[in-house]
C-alpha cells in the first residue's frame, strides 16, 4: 500500500538530486571562465555535500511495552506479510536498533557487542570499525528466516555485579533500579550494545534512519543514546499506551529527554485496540479517545494536531492483509501523512535556504571579477582612443606612465603582503580560542571539578562553568573577527583610494549565533546533572561516556564556528591575490596593446575594436554569471516532485549541464548595441 511518507520523501530525493546537478552544473561553467575561487569552491563543496548525506533522523521514545517495536513493524514491514521486529509479549528489544539503508552494504544486521562498553571509545568510533561489529545477513525473500535474524536484538547473558556494574548496569546506590539478582547472584544483561539493521526499504532509501530507544529510564540505558542518538535526532516519536494514558514513568521520560528540545516531536496515543467496549457504542468510544487525546496534549504542552490516536497491531493486521479500510480504521496513515506534512517541508526549507545563499555568493564573487575586468579593459579603451591621431612620441609618454605605473604597483604590493601578514596573525589568534585542544582542557577540568564533589551533586555547578567559559570563548573570538575586520576595512579604504583598487569587506560571520548552540546542548546535558540524575556522574562509566559525548557535541559547535571564521579569512585574502592577479594581467595587456600600436599604426582601431568586442563579451559573461544563479535559486523553490517524471527531468538537466563538458559560452562577436539588461529568454539562450 502506498504510503504518503514514501511518496514526500522520493519527492524530496528527487528535488535534491536535480539541485545537486543544477549546482555541479554551475560551479563547472563558471570554473571554466576562471570566475569561481576556493571560497566559491568551499561553498559549492559544502552545499553538493549537504544535498548527498542528508539524512532525517527519527527517534521512537517510550516507555517499556508502549508499541514502538509494533509501529516500526506497521511502518516498515507490512508488505513482509509478517512481524519481522520482535514484537510478542515477553522478552522486548534489549539495545538501541537502528533501521537505515546504505546501498554500499548488504542487506544484514550488525551488533555491537556490549563488552565493548569497557572501552571508553565513543559509539562513533566503533562504527569505524567493522571488524567489531557481529553481522548476519538478512534475505528479504525469506521472511522467516530474517524475523529469526532479527529477533538476536532481544538477546541477553547472566554476569556476576561486577561485571554488571563496570558495564554500567549495576549501580550499589540505587538497589531499586538494579536487575534482580538470580540464586547464584548473576543478573541478566543484553548481549549487545547497538545494532543498524540495514535494509532496502523505499523510506529507508530516501535517507530516512530511525533508532528504536528501548529503556530510557533504566540504570544500564546506553549512555550514547540520551547523550548523542537521541539529542541529534530531526523528530522525535513518543509513545503511550491508551489503557494507561500518561503515567508518572511517562511524564517523567518526556521532562527528562524530550521537553523544550530543538527538535519536532509527534506523540502517538497507541494500542487503541484495547479501548473497545462490547457493551458500548462506538459514538461514545470516540469522544473518550478525543478527550484522552486533549488531555495528553495539555500535559505534555504540545498542539493537539501532534497527537494521534492509533493502534499499531491492527494497522500491522490490515497491511499484511492488503484491507485498505481496515487500515484507514487503525489511525496510522494519519500519523504518516503528518509525518510529511509537517516534517518533510521543514527539512527542505533549510536546504534551499542554503542554495540560495550559495547562488548569491557565487553570483557576488563572479560579477566582482567580471568587474575587475571590464573596469581594466575600459582605461584601455581610454589609452587606446587617445592615441587616435597622435604622434608615436604619445605612445612612447604613454608606455613610460605605463611603467611609473608599474613600479607603484609594486611598491604596493609590499604594503598588500603586509596587511595578509597581519590577517593571517590575526586568524592564528581567532583559531586558537576555538582550537578544540583548549576545548578539550575545559571538559576535563568539568570532569574534574564533578570527581571532586560529593556523589556527583556539583555537576550542575561544574556544567554551568564550563559553558560560561565556552560562551567567553566565542565572544573573544568575534572580538578577534571585528578587530580584522576593522584593520581591513581601513587598508581596503587606503588602497582604494591610492591606487585604484576596488576592495570590497564582507560581513564579518556571526560568531554569536553559535552561543544558541552551546544552551541547547547545555539543556540536553545539563538534564544528566540535576540531583536526581548526578549520582551517574559520580566516577562511573556513565561518567566517562558524558564527557566523550559532550566533547564531541561541542567540538562540532566550535570546529564549524572556526570552519566559518576561516572561511571569512580566505575569502578575504583570495581578494587580495585576486585584484593583484587581475592588475598584474591588465598591465600585460596594456603594455601588448601599445607596442603593437607602436609597431603599426594601422592596428589602433583594430586593437580599440578588440578591445570593445572583450568588453561586450564580459557584459555577456554577467548576463550568464546572473541567469546561473537565477536558475540555482529557481531549482531551489521549485515545487519537490515524486517517482519517475522528477528523476528523468533531473537526469536531463544533467546531461545538458554535466559538470565534466561544459556548454559553449556566447560567440566572440558582439550584437552591435548590446541592450542594458537582456531579456530572460535571451539570457537562458545564451547559456545554452
Amino acid at each position: 500500500m502506498s504510503q504518503p511518507l514514501t511518496h514526500d520523501l522520493e519527492a524530496l530525493g528527487a528535488w535534491r538530486l536535480a539541485l545537486l546537478q543544477r549546482l555541479q552544473a554551475c560551479a563547472a561553467r563558471l570554473e571554466s571562465r576562471e570566475l569561481i575561487g576556493d571560497a566559491g569552491r568551499a561553498a559549492v563543496e559544502a552545499l553538493a555535500h549537504k544535498l548527498q548525506a542528508e539524512q532525517l533522523v527519527l527517534a521512537c521514545v517510550a516507555e517499556v511495552s508502549r508499541g514502538k517495536t509494533e509501529l516500526l513493524n506497521a511502518i516498515f514491514f507490512g508488505d513482509a506479510g509478517r512481524r519481522m521486529l520482535p514484537a510478542s509479549p515477553g522478552r522486548t528489544t534489549m539495545c538501541p536498533v537502528e533501521l537505515r539503508h546504505d546501498a554500499a552494504l548488504p542487506a544484514e544486521i550488525a551488533l555491537l557487542p556490549v563488552d565493548t562498553r569497557l572501552d571508553p571509545q565513543p559509539l562513533a568510533a566503533w562504527r569505524a570499525r567493522p571488524e567489531a561489529w557481529q553481522r548476519l545477513s538478512l534475505d528479504a525473500s525469506n521472511p522467516g528466516g530474517m524475523a529469526e535474524a532479527l529477533r538476536l536484538v532481544t538477546q541477553t547473558r547472566r554476569v556476576d555485579t561486577g561485571t554488571a556494574a563496570r558495564l554500567g548496569f549495576w549501580h550499589d546506590g540505587r538497589e531499586q533500579d538494579n536487575p534482580p539478582p538470580d540464586e547464584d547472584g548473576t543478573v541478566e544483561i543484553p548481549a549487545w550494545r547497538h545494532a543498524v539493521v540495514n535494509v532496502a526499504h523505499p523510506l529507508l532509501q530516501q535517507g530516512l534512519v530511525v533508532v528504536d530507544t528501548p529503556g530510557l529510564n533504566a540504570v544500564g540505558a546506553e549512555p550514547e543514546l540520551t547523550l548523542g542518538l537521541l539529542p541529534g535526532a530531526h523528530a522525535a516519536v513518543f509513545l503511550l499506551a491508551a489503557d494507561t494514558g500518561v503515567s508518572r514513568s511517562d511524564l517523567e521520560l518526556w521532562t527528562t529527554y524530550l521537553d523544550g528540545g530543538a527538535m519536532e516531536r509527534f506523540v502517538v496515543l497507541n494500542k487503541t485496540d484495547l479501548l473497545a467496549d462490547p457493551l458500548g457504542d462506538a459514538a461514545t468510544a470516540a469522544q473518550q479517545l478525543e478527550a484522552q487525546r486533549a488531555e495528553i496534549a495539555r500535559l505534555l504542552q504540545v498542539a493537539p494536531q501532534r497527537v494521534f490516536a492509533l493502534s499499531a497491531r491492527d494497522a500491522l493486521a490490515a497491511r499484511v492483509a492488503g484491507d485498505a479500510g481496515a487500515l484507514a480504521r487503525s489511525g496510522l496513515p494519519a500519523f504518516e501523512a503528518a509525518l510529511a506534512a509537517q516534517l518533510l517541508p521543514g527539512r527542505r526549507a533549510l536546504l534551499a535556504r542554503a542554495a540560495a545563499a550559495t547562488a548569491e555568493s557565487l553570483r557576488a564573487e563572479a560579477t566582482r571579477r567580471i568587474a575587475l575586468r571590464r573596469r581594466e579593459a575600459a582605461e584601455q579603451l581610454v589609452e587606446l582612443r587617445g592615441l587616435r591621431g597622435r604622434s608615436g612620441l604619445k605612445v612612447q609618454a604613454l608606455l613610460r606612465r605605463l611603467d611609473a605605473e608599474v613600479g607603484d604597483f609594486e611598491r604596493c604590493c609590499a604594503r598588500l603582503g603586509a596587511v595578509r601578514a597581519v590577517l593571517r596573525r590575526q586568524m592564528q589568534q581567532l583559531q586558537a580560542l576555538l582550537a578544540g585542544d583548549a576545548l578539550q582542557r575545559r571538559v576535563v577540568q568539568m570532569r574534574a571539578a564533578i570527581d571532586a564533589s560529593t556523589l556527583g551533586l556539583g555537576a550542575a555547578r561544574a556544567l554551568h562553568e564550563l559553558f560560561e567559559q565556552l560562551r567567553q570563548a566565542l565572544a573573544a573570538a568575534r572580538a578577534q573577527a571585528d578587530e580584522a575586520a576593522q584593520m581591513l576595512g581601513a587598508s581596503y579604504r587606503r588602497l582604494n583610494a591610492e591606487h585604484g583598487f576596488a576592495f570590497t569587506l564582507a560581513d564579518v560571520p556571526p560568531l554569536e549565533r553559535f552561543g544558541d548552540e552551546l544552551g541547547r546542548i547545555e539543556r540536553s546535558f545539563g538534564r544528566h546533572a540535576v540531583p536526581a540524575q548526578a549520582w551517574r556522574l559520580a566516577g562511573s562509566a556513565f561518567a566517562e561516556k558524558f564527557q566523550q559525548m559532550l566533547a564531541a557535541s561541542l567540538r562540532v559547535v566550535f570546529e564549524t564556528a572556526a570552519g566559518e571564521a576561516e572561511v571569512w579569512g580566505r575569502a578575504a585574502a583570495a581578494q587580495l591575490e585576486l585584484q593583484l592577479h587581475e592588475r598584474r594581467r591588465a598591465f600585460g595587456a596594456r603594455r601588448d596593446a601599445l607596442e603593437r600600436v607602436r609597431a603599426a599604426a594601422g592596428e589602433l582601431e583594430q586593437r580599440i575594436a578588440e578591445v570593445e568586442q572583450h568588453d561586450l563579451r564580459l557584459a555577456g559573461l554577467q548576463w550568464q554569471v546572473d541567469a546561473l544563479a537565477d536558475e540555482l535559486r529557481a531549482q531551489a523553490a521549485a515545487p519537490a516532485q515524486a517517482g519517475g517524471d522528477a528523476g528523468r527531468a533531473g537526469s536531463t538537466a544533467a546531461a545538458a549541464t554535466s559538470p565534466s563538458r561544459p556548454p559553449a559560452m556566447p560567440p566572440a562577436a558582439p550584437p552591435a548595441m548590446p541592450p542594458a539588461a537582456p531579456p530572460a529568454a535571451a539570457r537562458h539562450a545564451a547559456l545554452r
